[in-house]
């Protein structure tokens, strides 16, 4: 093997002309297999189709066919990929082209054959466009290769078609299994609104007439209902009897004071005077009478006509003032007893009404429970049945349209994929001239890149040597039995210099005092 000592390029072109057998021979072999595989390389067409995606049209807050969010259009991507992966794509695509012509006789028979599916698979990938991201635009590209180039565009129309049935048809599952599943919720939704509702049937017929009073409590408005306001209406009305009930009575003992004690009459208050317009007139003309017959009785003696007339009319309207009294005092009578009577009354209504209240407050909290939960099964129900409809409006769309439509038609190129057989046999000349080097440089021995141009280890023995005499070696250099062994790609020249035997004449070693510059010993 070549030292590490320095060489330049006279160097290789010495080795290169001196040992030109050690690299021709593996730079013509690999440039030759170089040759014959870029003869008989196949040629590998690659068939390009644009692709683009949207999400379903129905259900979407978002414009329809757009996508809410970018994780739905790569999960829809991902969907896509596998389905283009898939055997059912892969197996359809190659039933509709059939096999290539060079396939043999059982691939045929039992086409398509779990090695084809397998070589397309290799064969086929999504892509996205160049300098995007795949998941985060709705254009992808799929590439088919194949070694003739109208077989490529085939399967990849083969494939577009075949993903978009697949496409559909994995829609068409997925709505049949979100309808059943829809289906059986809508079902058991129809089942809890039924049993619900009866229970609220129930409890609203056992309510009779405080069923609106009820409804009233349950809607918000339980402080202002119909029922509270009769009672309210009810007490102020109880307050306003007892009111009169009490002024009643007051006035009845006043009566009953002023008929007994007619001549302290005049002290009967004003409010008996304004409930009795009759007493009031009364009392004014008693009034009047005394005080005529006070002011006669000043005047005349006590056995005057005049004053005797005066007195006799005094007594007169102190009768009838005491007669009206006691008429006064059995119409007090009757009205203390009504207003006895509407007190009780009013007590009566207030206490059933205070009943009633009593009843609809212990019923209110089941009530509206058992409302709450009728309208929110009844919700379920109408968002059970919405998505049930939609699901079945998904179904229709899977079997009407696809998610991925193409873009333009397959395009192969004009040229096929990798390098051309001129670069491939090019590359392979090159190859084999640095196989042959480095098969030069690892099989020569050590020292030999060191030789000079100028002739061999025997020529260069002839050249003066006086200064080196004092340091002479034996009379003979025995050689390492390794070199010393017969090299078949050897030069004639070295044999010689070597000699029978594997030593050196004294003579032709040389010193270091004659050896040229870089010679190593």
């Amino acid at each position: 093997m070549i030292g590490t000592e320095q060489m330049n390029l006279s160097s290789y072109g010495r080795l290169m002309r001196t040992h030109w057998r050690r690299w021709l021979a593996p730079a013509l072999l690999v440039s030759a297999a170089a040759a014959v595989y870029a003869y008989v390389k196949p040629d590998v067409w690659e068939a390009e189709q644009a692709l683009i995606v949207r999400n379903d049209a129905l259900g979407r807050e978002s414009p329809p066919g757009k996508f809410r969010q970018p994780e739905e259009m790569k999960t829809l991507l991902e969907t896509t990929l596998e389905l283009v992966r898939g055997r059912g794509v892969l197996a359809g695509a190659l039933a509709v082209v059939g096999p290539s012509d060079d396939a043999q006789a059982d691939q045929v028979a039992s086409w398509p054959s779990d090695e084809a599916i397998e070589e397309l698979r290799r064969n086929v990938k999504l892509t996205p466009p160049k300098g995007a991201e795949f998941g985060k635009t709705e254009v992808f590209y799929l590439e088919v290769r194949d070694r003739r180039r109208d077989r490529a565009v085939a399967l990849c129309r083969a494939m577009i078609d075949q993903l978009q049935l697949r496409a559909k048809a994995l829609r068409n599952d997925r709505a049949e299994s979100v309808i059943a599943e829809l289906l059986r919720s809508v079902t058991l939704a129809r089942e809890d609104l039924a049993e619900a509702t009866a229970r609220l049937r129930g409890l609203e017929a056992a309510m009779g007439g405080d069923l609106a009073e009820l409804k009233a409590m349950g809607e918000g408005n339980a402080g202002d209902s119909a029922l509270r306001r009769t009672a309210t209406e009810i007490r102020a009305e109880l307050r306003a009897t007892e009111s009169q009930l009490k002024a009643n009575e007051e006035l009845l003992t006043l009566l009953i004071e002023a008929r007994d004690h007619p001549q302290e009459d005049f002290a009967i208050p004003q409010r008996l005077l304004d409930a009795q317009p009759t007493l009031r007139q009364l009392h004014n003309g008693l009034i009047d009478a005394r005080l005529n017959a006070a002011r006669l009785a000043g005047r005349m003696e006590p056995h005057h006509p005049l004053l005797i007339a005066a007195d006799e009319a005094r007594e007169a309207v102190e009768q009838q003032m005491r007669d009206e009294l006691s008429a006064a005092i059995r119409a007090m009578t009757i009205e203390r007893s009504l207003a006895q009577e509407r007190q009780a009354m009013l007590t009566d209504r207030l206490a059933t009404v205070n009943t009633r209240l009593d009843r609809l407050a212990e019923l209110r909290a089941d009530y509206l429970n058992l409302l709450a939960e009728v309208n929110n099964r009844k919700t379920m129900l109408e968002r059970n049945e919405q998505n049930l409809a939609e699901a079945r409006a998904a179904k229709a769309g899977a079997e009407a349209a696809s998610l991925i439509a193409a873009i333009d038609e397959p395009d192969a190129g004009t040229r096929p994929i990798g390098p051309s057989r001129i670069v491939l046999a090019a590359a392979g000349v090159l190859a084999g001239m640095l196989c042959g080097l480095g098969v030069l440089c690892f099989s020569l021995p050590a020292g030999a890149a060191a030789q000079p141009a100028g002739g061999s280890i025997a020529e260069l023995a002839g050249r003066p040597a006086a200064a080196a005499s004092s340091r002479r070696p034996p009379a003979s250099l025995e050689l390492p039995p390794d070199e010393s062994r017969a090299d078949p790609f050897a030069d004639p020249l070295e044999a010689d210099s070597v000699g029978t035997g594997g030593r050196l004449p004294l003579d032709a070693v040389p010193t270091a005092a004659t050896a040229p510059m870089g010679a190593q010993f």
